[in-house]
């Protein structure tokens, strides 16, 4: 479950109310959770406990789908796909291999995607692309001028300005999905001491060093 409360259907804002009904039909999503992808939904439901954070958020979802953006939707959805991998975010990852099938990425680059440096499928900018989403997303935007100058050989300053922006946007869902367990998020932490047989004792470092 998410660690912050849902907003039910009756009680959802006016702006968000066509948003509901688009994602979720009649259904009140908190009662009867899913949407069309397969996902919970309960990322919209959580977030509309702030009203202007909801609205916020899906204008910037209309920023990137917009007419006016000039970057090529193909390197768009790299970067968003490779930050949801890079970040550790399920719900992101996965919800943007499917937004890459339907802007043209084969399933050889979708497949790809998680081990790209040493993937053959793509080409130098795109390579350049997601090298660049590394550096934004695993190096906190430390980037060296051979990744920057392989990226401006083939884009505009709009356009990096663009995938910029949409890639540090998506970083953000990734962590906010992860830290607030919502969607595909909603996981144990991983990462936990594993006890020992209890015949060993459980305390394997104790001899470690000895000599005696």
């Amino acid at each position: 479950m998410p660690r912050l409360r849902q907003v039910p259907k009756s009680d959802v804002h006016d702006a968000g109310r066509p948003v509901y009904e688009m994602l979720f039909g009649e259904r009140d999503p908190v009662v009867e959770p899913g949407t069309a992808t397969g996902t919970p939904g309960d990322w919209w439901t959580v977030f509309a406990v702030v009203p202007d954070a909801f609205d916020h958020a899906v204008s910037g979802f209309g920023f990137y789908r917009s007419k006016d953006r000039k970057l090529d939707p193909k390197l768009r959805e790299l970067g968003q796909t490779r930050a949801g991998f890079a970040r550790g975010s399920q719900f992101v990852f996965s919800q943007h291999c499917k937004a890459s099938r339907g802007v043209g990425l084969t399933e050889e680059q979708i497949g790809a995607i998680p081990h790209w440096s040493v993937a053959d499928c793509f080409t130098p900018l795109e390579r350049a692309v997601l090298g660049y989403t590394d550096c934004l997303v695993l190096d906190g935007g430390r980037t060296p001028d051979g990744v920057f100058d392989a990226l401006r050989a083939g884009l505009s300053d709009e356009e990096i300005l663009e995938l910029t922006y949409v890639v540090e946007l998506y970083d953000m869902h990734a962590t906010m999905c992860r830290a607030l367990r919502l969607e595909f998020d909603d996981v144990d932490e991983r990462i936990v001491e594993v006890p020992a047989p209890e015949a060993s004792g459980g305390d394997f470092m104790a001899g470690v060093g000895r000599e005696d």
